[in-house]
């Protein structure tokens, strides 16, 4: 994209000609400033439009800029790839063929007639890749070149941070547009040309991904190499020692570590055990050394995209997409009593760990104030990204001041973004503290036992806080089981040629453990320590693999589903290259090139398309996935072989298409699960039963009554019509809706989920409207449900 001949108003008596010179209306060179801000708009002037992505940072921004900008959002993308076809011209280098979807035409249509009201056009996304790539497809949409716009970048919705932005607008970053095409072609052609395959060689309704298949291939070895882990058993022996005037009470632990002869204590079996705890019953003990050291613990740098979503789902069960709703959420902006609309957070996209010298400031004179000045170092923390390709430009996830502490702000939040913003906010402030200090000692004990020559060696240890430093305020979380060593441990005074006595000698045994498996925490440090996929890939990453049926939750693991296995299996064979940890993370490496200009876009995506253009030829011959089994079809007497269907394995006859035969298969060919429901036909009752496009009631007297109906979901309101249930439906295309169980005697439908509340106008039934609210089916009321739980109800219908 040229910007090189295009006029663009920099303020009200400013032009932009070309990147970066600015002049005023006669003509001279000046430097911009923040006039365009500040100077009241004469009744001439024309509003300046600012476009966002969503309505809540459009009212936050709003808030802060005031009257003379007319603030909107596009929604997300106004353009994308279509999606019924492939949309990439493979012969032209790749070229996108983008279009603008049905339900964005009238957005589109809006944000371009205001903009030719308009005296300038700011295009205020969000300051990623993803941020960029909506600007440059909002200016193509609109048409806007021959028009006065601009980029503007803020990473934190705040007074200063927007002003200084709309002081040094810029130009729509070309490479990072690239960076961003490059992705989107990359996964389309994986997406759509492998996708097909499996549709065809398992089932439909199944996906590919450059990073999704990765992802899932990870799970599916580490769920293999637990399968495959053959335990071993292994003893510990623990010692209770104590000085030899000292109580029993006073008595401390020790640990075999060493046999005689060895510094090591390893013992593989009950025999060796019970032996080496006999001798060690009978020995007599002493300290040989004894050591003193002060160890110092720095506090972890503050958050990352990836590392709040792990400590999220640590601290909080949350889910990667939970946790970046919420995030989104402080970042846009809420209603802050005295304040207004207030965005809380920093973007919550990023790999980088800068943070700005007026937050670092402000953590130092929050921390000197609130824990003293012994809390605050002498020298301002600094971190350093070690991920390759990391934006250091960005700044890490903080809050937007550090004054407004969560106390503070508990009125103002839900409980979720309550608990994350103290999180952020925790994490934040003690990146600025001082080190926590510990004073520990360690002794190194021998047990010379009848019969040995050499003596076995014990280890005692211990540890106290001297002072808490950072940990005044915030711990890190651990995951799974992790032992907690900062547990405090005492230690009597001991010194070399102690004689101690022995209370009591206990043998432990236990047997190596295999891998964990991943959560979504570990899983989210994998894929970032590999370098597969960026910040704002995990979260749809990990939903896309949960949504698609190839992995459940166990609790918070990830444990592959059995298609899941059929899945990755078949893109390991047949796919190798693209389901490679090394060949995706250069990828991503070579991704970063271009967003860094240093590479273009098309070889990029030519590299991988040439080499997966060969396996589609070879997948497209390979036979259908299907097990063997012992099953003879009762038509035709033919094998059946276990296929996959919408809802899992079945039986199927290796005679089709002549013979059609199929049966369930597993769970599905269990009995039918009885219900209180009585059939139209005969009035018997109905069973719970699984055909092709699922669960259905079926008559009990089937075959003789052939009586069956779908399964009709309540939600729990009447119908307005005439006081039946309303439930809920699916039309013949699969989209939801709502109408009356009475069907067909009553024919209220609704395409948006009812809710319990009655209208506060007319006491008529409401339904969920757009953003978040309701609407009356009787009268013209509109607004926000009074109960928290119908509020959620109508943002996730929304």
């Amino acid at each position: 994209m040229s910007g090189g001949s295009r006029i663009t108003h920099r303020g009200p008596n400013t032009l932009l000609c070309g990147p970066g010179l600015v002049y005023n209306d006669a003509g001279r060179r000046s430097a911009p400033g923040l006039e365009h801000m500040t100077r009241k708009t004469s009744k001439s002037s024309k509003k300046r439009l600012v476009i966002v992505e969503s309505p809540a940072k459009a009212r936050t921004l709003s808030n802060i800029l005031g009257s003379e900008y007319d603030v909107r959002a596009s929604v997300g993308h106004v353009r994308d790839l279509p999606k019924s076809r492939l949309g990439v011209d493979v012969e032209n280098d790749f070229e996108p063929r983008y279009i603008v979807p049905k339900d964005k035409k009238e957005i589109v249509k809006s944000l371009t007639e205001a903009a030719k009201k308009a005296g300038v056009v700011y295009l205020a996304t969000d300051p990623d890749r993803e941020g960029e790539a909506i600007s440059w497809h909002l200016q193509q949409a609109m048409s806007l070149d021959g028009r006065p716009y601009q980029r503007v970048e803020f990473h934190e919705i705040t007074t200063d941070a927007v002003k200084s932005a709309f002081e040094h607008p810029r130009e729509i970053d070309k490479k990072l547009v690239d960076a961003y095409q490059a992705r989107r072609v990359l996964d389309r052609l994986v997406g759509y040309k492998i996708s097909p395959i499996l549709w065809s060689k398992i089932r439909g309704g199944l996906s590919a991904g450059r990073v999704q298949s990765v992802a899932l291939r990870m799970i599916v070895d580490r769920e293999r190499e637990i399968d495959a882990f053959v335990p071993h058993e292994y003893w510990t022996i623990d010692a209770k020692l104590a000085k030899q005037a000292d109580a029993d009470d006073q008595a401390f632990g020790a640990r075999l570590a060493g046999l005689p002869g060895t510094k090591k204590a390893e013992i593989g079996s009950s025999d060796q055990a019970q032996r080496t705890a006999s001798d060690l019953r009978a020995a007599t003990y002493r300290v040989v050394d004894v050591k003193k050291k002060q160890q110092t613990r720095r506090p972890s740098p503050p958050f990352t995209t990836s590392t709040l979503q792990q400590e999220a789902s640590r601290r909080f069960g949350y889910s990667a997409k939970r946790t970046m709703a919420l995030a989104q959420q402080l970042y846009e902006g809420l209603q802050i009593p005295g304040e207004g609309q207030v965005g809380l957070i920093t973007y919550m996209r990023t790999d980088s760990l800068n943070i700005a010298q007026v937050a670092r400031e402000e953590a130092r004179v929050y921390i000197g104030r609130t824990f003293g000045h012994d809390f605050v170092p002498a020298q301002p923390r600094f971190y350093k990204t070690k991920a390759k390709g990391a934006q250091e430009a960005h700044e890490a996830i903080r809050p937007t001041s550090v004054m407004r502490d969560p106390a503070s702000m508990r009125r103002s939040l839900n409980n979720d973004q309550a608990k994350l913003y103290t999180l952020i906010w925790q994490r934040l402030v003690a990146s600025q503290m001082a080190d926590a200090i510990f004073d520990q000692v360690s002794a190194e004990i021998e047990a010379a036992a009848p019969g040995q020559e050499k003596p076995y060696l014990l280890r005692a240890s211990a540890s106290h806080m001297r002072f808490p430093g950072f940990r005044q305020l915030y711990i890190e979380g651990r995951d799974g089981d992790a032992a907690d060593d900062d547990a405090e441990k005492t230690l009597p005074e001991l010194t070399a040629g102690d004689p101690l006595r022995n209370i009591s000698v206990t043998p432990d045994q236990h047997f190596t453990e295999p891998p964990p498996r991943f959560t979504e925490a570990t899983l989210v440090k994998a894929l970032e320590e590999n370098g597969i996929g960026r910040p704002s890939t995990y979260a749809a990453t990990i939903s896309t693999v949960l949504d698609r049926g190839y992995v459940k939750k166990d609790g918070r693991a990830l444990r592959p589903e059995e298609l899941g296995l059929v899945v990755s299996d078949m893109m390991t064979e047949r796919f190798p290259a693209i389901v490679d940890v090394g060949f995706t993370a250069r990828m991503e490496g070579e991704l970063d090139d271009v967003a860094n200009g240093e590479r273009s876009w098309p070889p990029v995506v030519r590299e991988l398309y040439d080499p997966l253009e060969e396996a589609l030829a070879a997948a497209a011959e390979a036979p259908r996935v299907e097990q063997a089994t012992e099953e003879t079809c009762e038509k035709c007497g033919k094998p059946m072989v276990l296929r996959w269907g919408r809802f899992g394995q079945f039986y199927a006859c290796t005679g089709y298409p002549e013979c059609k035969t199929t049966k369930p298969y597993g769970d599905e060919a269990a009995q039918p699960q009885a219900t209180d429901e009585k059939c139209d036909l005969c009035g018997a009752e109905m069973v719970v039963k699984r055909g092709r496009f699922g669960q259905f009631l079926a008559c009990s007297r089937y075959p003789e009554c052939k009586g069956s109906r779908p399964i009709l979901k309540k939600v729990g309101v009447v119908c307005p019509k005439d006081t039946g249930e309303i439930v809920e439906k699916r039309s013949k295309r699969g989209r939801t809706f709502y109408g009356c169980a009475n069907y067909p005697n009553c024919d209220f439908t609704s395409w948006t989920r009812p809710l319990k509340q009655p209208c506060p106008a007319c006491g008529g039934l409401i339904v969920t409207a757009t953003k978040g609210r309701a609407k009356c089916t009787a009268c013209d009321w509109t607004g926000e449900p009074d109960s928290a739980v119908e509020r959620e109800l109508a943002k996730a219908s929304a």
